[in-house]
């Protein structure tokens, strides 16, 4: 999977989720900022952060050279459960692009792991294409991809990751909670202007 391309400073904020076609009670909207790098526009990436998960964009994620993760529990460092977001400059030109440069790595590290589609609902009002998929490794732990496009103009791709065990109790919870985490994402054009009032940063 992708981790790190880019370095960049970032905020995040939690907000009510007024609205949110599928977030639950509970739920919260977080955002991530990246400012503008290059041909790069700079970028807001809106979510829910499910009940019961933590969101963290300038400690562990920064740490591990991602943009966001969402947890439950306590931190471990370990990628178990943990949902990462992760944002770069565009330089394939399609999300099929992504997928054929990620599997040919992902093949190359374990030639006998298998690959199944992930699907995520579209939602047009969100205004970004994604395509899903999941790695079933030979060591018994699965890899969740999601490439996202917002649109050539951004400058930007991204991606939605999760890595949990093959025979998790709770794992279709969690990849539920996953799905609605990635069919809830939309992009926002970020200028680097001030934060808005009542953003905490965290």
């Amino acid at each position: 999977m992708r981790f790190g391309a880019w370095a960049l400073a970032l905020t995040m904020a939690s907000m009510a989720a007024h609205g949110a076609d599928k977030a639950g009670a509970g739920d919260d909207m977080v955002i991530a900022y990246g400012k503008a790098d290059g041909a790069a526009q700079g970028w807001a990436i809106n979510t829910i952060r499910p009940a019961g998960w933590t969101s963290d964009c300038c400690q562990y994620a920064r740490a591990i050279g991602v943009n966001l993760v969402m947890y439950r529990g306590d931190w471990t460092g370990e990628p178990d459960r943990v949902i990462v977001l992760n944002v770069w400059p565009r330089k394939l030109p399609t999300l099929e692009a992504e997928w054929q440069d990620d599997r040919k790595h992902y093949l190359q590290a374990d030639p006998a792991g298998k690959f199944d589609p992930f699907n995520v609902a579209p939602n047009p009002r969100k205004g970004m294409k994604c395509s899903g998929g999941i790695y079933h490794g030979t060591d018994h732990v699965d890899d969740v991809v999601v490439f996202c496009d917002p649109g050539k103009a951004t400058g930007i791709h991204l991606s939605w990751s999760m890595t949990l065990a093959a025979a998790g109790t709770d794992r279709a919870q969690v990849l539920d909670q996953f799905r609605q985490v990635v069919e809830q994402s939309f992009y926002m054009r970020y200028d680097g202007g001030p934060q808005p009032a009542g953003k905490a940063k965290r």
